[in-house]
């Protein structure tokens, strides 16, 4: 009997110490990830890479709710005058759509998993006007993240998953 009491005791206080130390969402999210995919479905049920195969990216939280992402696919043109105010319309419409950037600040329900950012600038500027968007985070691990956009402005639901580049 003492011995189930002290097992028994054991795993309470093993327990306890797990739940003490589990994080939040928003303290695990905290770092740096590389960007592994981005899949996008529309409506009707069409799936698609926007960003390609072998994406390339990266999105930085930080502590204090701000963040930055970056995403591409893995070959953008090269402007043949060298110079980016100098790209043909045929060069600039391939990057604009062969990449995005943004930056702004982010929160997360930690009963809903539900990530809220509010951009202050991107290189899509139509998004930035936003406020206030929604992204559902599917999976959270100490390496591996994965979140949803749920509505882009054309109507397409985006998945992205990311690994950790670097501990917080």
């Amino acid at each position: 009997m003492n011995k189930a009491l002290v097992a028994l005791g054991l795993g309470l206080a093993l327990s306890g110490v797990a739940f003490a130390q589990q994080k939040s969402a928003k303290e695990q999210i905290v770092g740096a990830w590389t960007l592994v995919s981005v899949t996008s479905e529309m409506d009707d049920g069409n799936k698609g890479e926007p960003f390609g195969p072998s994406p390339k990216g990266m999105i930085i939280f930080s502590k204090d709710g701000h963040f930055s992402l970056f995403q591409s696919r893995a070959e953008i043109p090269k402007i043949a005058a060298n110079d980016r105010a100098k790209a043909t319309p045929e060069e600039a419409q391939s990057i604009v759509a062969s990449s995005i950037a943004y930056y702004g600040t982010y929160s997360i329900d930690e009963n809903s998993k539900v990530m809220l950012v509010n951009l202050a600038a991107s290189t899509y500027a139509n998004v930035a006007a936003i406020s206030n968007q929604k992204r559902a985070i599917t999976l959270l691990t100490s390496d591996e993240l994965k979140f949803d956009n749920p509505r882009t402005p054309n109507g397409m639901t985006l998945r992205t998953t990311w690994k950790r580049a670097a501990a917080p």
